[in-house]
């Protein structure tokens, strides 16, 4: 049976506009892309002065006082103490001077752990990959969201030293209920700086970061000082860059 010329011309033209759309996105995606690779090489040599994880909490905080502001100031690696970058190195990526952006073995561990508990209990996520996240995307967990921490995760690690990763990492994390960085966490949980920071102050603040706001609700919260007291033991063998 001949298919009629118009339904031939008809199909040819769908199939062409299907053609074009996808180039279309292909290339829409690329460009996304190559703006995303742009803040990463802008961040390299200038500090970033807010990033997307805190407008999506200074949206929400504004939402219920829209005269909330958020708590932060950027201070230089030199000036956080060496006791903080200890602590945070042993509780989030204890192999983060040594891995290329990915603990494979922790990820491994983490999809072991969630299989086990039936539910997401672990994500295996670096510091690099946190950054990635906390600098340019959601906190949602959806397969795009996660395929594109990874990409970003490799620009910054192309690009970035270890230490310059180390240092954006603990000015922008999130610390408490609109409180972000180091200086702003150790002024508002001990009214000193980040460079007068203790060993004790150090790992208690470390403890925080999973839950930051939570903690800063429930500050004598059950196990934060035993979980304190396990990294403060560890943090000796901690490497920083």
């Amino acid at each position: 049976m001949r298919t009629h010329p118009s339904a031939q011309r008809a199909a040819h033209l769908i199939a062409r506009w299907l053609k074009r759309l996808v180039l279309g996105l292909i290339a829409l995606l690329l460009l996304y892309q190559f703006w995303l690779f742009g803040w990463v090489l802008w961040w390299n040599w200038v500090n970033p002065d807010t990033t997307r994880f805190m407008e999506i909490r200074l949206a929400e905080l504004q939402s219920k006082d829209p005269k909330a502001q958020l708590k932060k100031a950027w201070v230089g690696y030199g000036k956080i103490s060496n006791y903080l970058k200890r602590a945070i190195i042993v509780s989030e990526d204890d192999l983060f001077v040594h891995h290329d952006g990915f603990d494979w073995e922790g990820i491994q561990k983490a999809m072991q752990k969630n299989q086990q508990r039936g539910k997401i209990v672990a994500g295996g996520s670096t510091i690099s990959q946190q950054l990635a996240k906390n600098l340019l995307l959601t906190p949602e967990k959806t397969p795009w969201r996660k395929a594109e921490e990874a990409v970003v995760t490799l620009m910054i690690e192309t690009v970035w030293s270890k230490r310059r990763i180390f240092e954006v990492y603990l000015n922008v994390i999130e610390w408490g209920n609109g409180v972000f960085g180091a200086e702003a966490a150790a002024e508002h949980y001990y009214g000193i700086s980040a460079a007068q920071l203790s060993p004790e102050q150090a790992a208690t603040l470390a403890c925080m970061v999973p839950s930051p706001r939570f903690y800063d609700r429930n500050r004598g919260a059950p196990g934060l000082m035993s979980r304190a007291e396990v990294i403060l033991g560890r943090m000796p063998s901690a490497q920083i860059p």
